[in-house]
């Protein structure tokens, strides 16, 4: 078992020293020796800083090689080059979309939540008992004033309200006959044939009947409006609700939970609490003239009605600081509900004049908020502003910015300082717009990561790859061109029949083929790993 464990540990050891070696963390004598093989399989340049024998033809005056034969390992990138250049991944412009900073009238406004209420709620109850007879109403249904909600039993109330017509009439054939009596002792007393006395008494019971013929009236008036409480009916236009009893039962005038609820939805109310400190802006903007407020939805930008301050409540509450508003919807379309909490958004005043851009463009950095303005030649410059109010859709830029400047919406992934744009076609908000490619750097639906796709970034990949791999083009000095460099793992040729090794390459392109020869049979002999291009 010992063995086992030792020999996974030298295996494991071996094959770390070797991959060391092979990437260059590790340097033996042997690599010392021989001269160093860069990624692609060239020699790379000594230590002390002289060109290899191979690159004397195209580095003549010695030094570090050319660019284009630095080694991956270094992972340097010239300035302004590679897929981090100013111009792009090619040096192209980069496509963003630009909007024009434009001026505008800014509502200055104030949000709030507010809870919805109706102006009148009633509750429909019974005057009378009796038995419900019929209700003449649907839950839910639409009514007007004076319509009729239900019925209940009539016929007590009948009978008393005909009764009382009755006793009214028996009591006014008395009266007229009380008259007659007092106009006959009336004149029989002036005549002395009868008693003054008994004029005087049937005067008095003329007065008798008279006042009861009144008090007839009055129960008559009564028990005509007790029958009429038998037919209830709304006393407001607005909306029913669910019935809370059926045709049928016994209903009580004590009743409390009543027939039915009917709500006024048109209009309608809203009540909601601004703080104490906005009430000097909130009144003084009532003083000029009805201030507007806009009823919206979660979203905070579908706007569901519009209305105007109807009144501010005397008093601010102590506890939370805050002053009780009430306002009121026409609410034609019915977006609104008693009972419904709402996004509410009251313009106080208007900032006339105001530089508006996108919100899209303006982005925050170290030293604030900034945009990316677009040049009369293509260029971009990264300008610093200062923002004032700002939602969802624009900003109001107080400085830094005049129109009609051009500034960057859409497109920021590889935007820099002085980089070169091409600019997509954009609405007034700063979206693309509608089939226009999208810019640098935003997702498409079949690319969501938003890198580079297509033969494009493949391309340039390649380019890449060729330029390192083949170095700067050599320069032409009327020399024969040497031939190219072989690789540890390939013998080197022999020369042709009849002629000379060293003849048949320039003085001091290559070395000699039996050099050549003997550094490759030294690597073979001593095992080391062939350098891969």
């Amino acid at each position: 078992m010992r063995r086992l464990v030792l020999l996974f540990v030298l295996l494991g050891g071996g094959g770390f020293l070797w991959y060391a070696y092979h990437v260059g963390w590790a340097v033996s004598p042997l690599k010392n020796a021989r001269p160093q093989q860069s990624d692609s399989g060239r020699p790379s340049p000594p230590a002390d800083g002289t060109a290899p024998p191979a690159q004397a033809a195209s580095n003549p005056d010695g030094g570090s090689p050319p660019a284009g034969r630095r080694s991956r390992q270094a992972g340097d990138a010239a300035p302004g080059s590679g897929r981090f250049g100013r111009g792009g991944a090619d040096n192209g412009p980069i496509p963003v979309v630009a909007v024009a900073a434009r001026y505008e009238d800014v509502p200055i406004t104030v949000d709030a939540v507010g809870t919805i209420q109706a102006l009148n709620t009633v509750t429909i109850r019974s005057q009378v008992d009796g038995r419900l007879l019929e209700l003449d109403f649907k839950d839910g249904q639409d009514v007007k004033r004076g319509d009729v909600l239900a019925r209940i039993d009539p016929v007590t109330y009948q009978a008393q309200y005909d009764q009382a017509i009755a006793k009214k009439a028996q009591d006014e054939a008395q009266l007229a006959n009380a008259r007659v009596d007092l106009e006959r002792y009336t004149k029989l007393a002036t005549t002395e044939y009868g008693s003054r006395q008994q004029a005087d008494t049937q005067k008095a019971l003329v007065a008798q009947l008279e006042a009861q013929t009144k008090v007839d009236q009055g129960v008559i008036d009564n028990d005509l409006a007790i029958l009429g409480y038998t037919t209830i009916k709304s006393p407001i236009d607005g909306r029913t609700g669910i019935r809370l009893v059926d045709a049928g039962n016994i209903i009580h005038a004590a009743d409390a939970t009543g027939l039915v609820v009917i709500t006024q939805l048109q209009p309608i109310a809203m009540i909601f609490n601004l703080p104490q400190q906005q009430l000097g802006a909130l009144n003084a903007a009532m003083a000029k003239a009805a201030v507007a407020v806009e009823a919206l939805d979660a979203d905070n930008t579908t706007v569901l009605d519009k209305g105007t301050i109807e009144v501010v409540d005397n008093q601010v509450d102590q506890t939370t600081g805050t002053v009780k508003v009430k306002a009121t919807f026409a609410n034609s379309d019915r977006h609104l509900w008693p009972g419904q909490f709402v996004n509410v958004r009251i313009f106080v005043a208007t900032l006339p004049h105001a530089v508006v851009v996108p919100t899209a463009a303006v982005q925050r950095g170290p030293n604030g908020p900034y945009c990316y303005v677009v040049n009369e030649d293509g260029s971009v410059k990264l300008t610093l502003i200062s923002v004032g109010r700002q939602d969802e859709t624009s900003a109001v830029v107080k400085s830094g910015l005049e129109p009609p400047t051009l500034v960057v919406t859409t497109g920021f992934a590889r935007l820099t300082d002085g980089a070169h744009v091409t600019m997509a076609p954009a609405d007034q908000s700063g979206a693309p717009a509608a089939g226009a490619p999208p810019a640098t750097g935003e997702a498409t639906p079949s690319d969501a990561s938003g890198q580079p796709r297509g033969p494009d970034g493949g391309e340039r990949r390649r380019r890449g790859r060729s330029q390192q791999q083949s170095g700067p083009a050599p320069v032409d000095t009327g020399a024969p061109a040497p031939p190219a460099a072989a690789t540890a793992t390939d013998p080197p040729p022999a020369p042709a029949a009849g002629t000379d090794a060293s003849a048949s390459e320039p003085a001091g392109a290559n070395p000699p083929n039996e050099e050549r020869r003997r550094r490759w049979r030294a690597r073979q002999q001593s095992g080391a790993p062939a350098a891969t291009q």
